[in-house]
């Protein structure tokens, strides 16, 4: 088994991809990475699509902006794409009603269970990259989501062509603070 903070510090996100499928038993593995996502109140909020096909995967690409992401060609172009969504109006709250300052708690709890995704992933030998720049409500909408799921990333997953260097890190002093800011 790999050294879990080896997984942390080794994960990348990957932009480019090789022409491999990813298997359906891989797949499976990362599902259960996700099932076991702590959440709000246990709440399991996730909801996740799954996209192999490439005309629905050009669609997703088209609701990035038309320049500026990096990872919009890996939309297109990843053997699979993982569109990671959560029911609203469920974690965070309780009889119905919002229970923190900050409302549906979902961001939070699929921020878990996306980075389960991805560490399952690259502990798989598979690359992610987390793209969260795009027309949500567009994206529900090729994806075909109820109205009561909101889609918050979209996560492409493949065996990656490319891997990059480590990205410069702050140190832990700098965001550590203690008993006070």
């Amino acid at each position: 088994m790999t050294d879990f903070m080896e997984l942390v510090q080794t994960r990348r996100s990957i932009r480019k991809y090789e022409d491999r499928e990813v298997s359906d038993e891989m797949l499976d593995k990362i599902f259960e990475a996700v099932r076991w996502t702590p959440s709000w109140a246990n709440t399991q909020c996730w909801e996740i699509v799954a996209v192999r096909d490439p005309v629905q995967k050009k669609k997703l690409r088209e609701t990035l902006p038309p320049k500026g992401n990096p990872a919009a060609a890996a939309v297109e172009k990843a053997p699979l794409v993982l569109a990671v969504c959560a029911r609203s109006k469920i974690s965070g709250y309780y009889k119905g009603e919002a229970t923190t300052k900050f409302g549906d708690w979902f961001m939070f709890d699929l921020g878990l269970a996306t980075e389960n995704l991805c560490l399952a992933a690259h502990h798989l030998g598979l690359g992610t990259v987390i793209v969260g720049l795009f027309d949500h409500d567009r994206a529900a909408k090729v994806l075909m989501l109820p109205d009561d799921v909101e889609v918050a990333v979209l996560v492409p997953v493949g065996f990656a062509a490319k891997s990059p260097s480590a990205p410069k890190r702050r140190q832990i002093a700098e965001f550590v603070h203690q008993a006070r800011f």
